[in-house]
């Protein structure tokens, strides 16, 4: 399988689509997931272009795994999540929809199940409230 930059993480990476942005520069864009699982879910994506895990470049995993971990802690202290779940897909039958490589970080509050992927679209006034309160923590 290859990649194909149509995929629409590779035009919100183009400017070509609008996203809550959390955080951008040179490695990676963070964002808010339109369709989040909890309160506070977000996506990290790799500028470099790969499909999945599978073909990503290990440079360019070098270079994101710690933009992860720091966008996991600002997430954690903007939301007061009680823990958090990083999920990873790769290929269809592993649950991969969008077909550019990406981290989800997804808030987990004690007592409340997280909601199935993809279920109901947020408000988007509250992402980008969540967006801006996440990107507070980072500096």
């Amino acid at each position: 399988m290859t990649y194909d930059p149509s995929n629409i993480f590779g035009k919100i990476l183009r400017g070509e689509i609008p996203a809550h942005k959390v955080y951008e520069d040179d490695a990676a864009l963070v964002m808010m997931d339109i369709f989040p699982q909890s309160r506070g879910h977000l996506l990290v994506i790799p500028k470099a272009t790969s499909r999945n895990l599978l073909d990503a470049d290990p440079a360019a995993l070098a270079a994101v795994m710690p933009l992860v971990q720091r966008i996991a802690k600002a997430l954690l202290a903007a939301t007061g999540a009680d823990g958090l779940r990083l999920a990873q897909f790769n290929e269809a039958p592993a649950g991969q929809t969008v077909f550019h490589l990406h981290f989800h970080l997804i808030p987990v509050y004690e007592g409340t199940a997280l909601a199935p992927h993809a279920s109901g679209k947020a408000d988007d006034a509250e992402l980008a409230k969540l967006a801006q309160a996440i990107a507070t923590h980072l500096a």
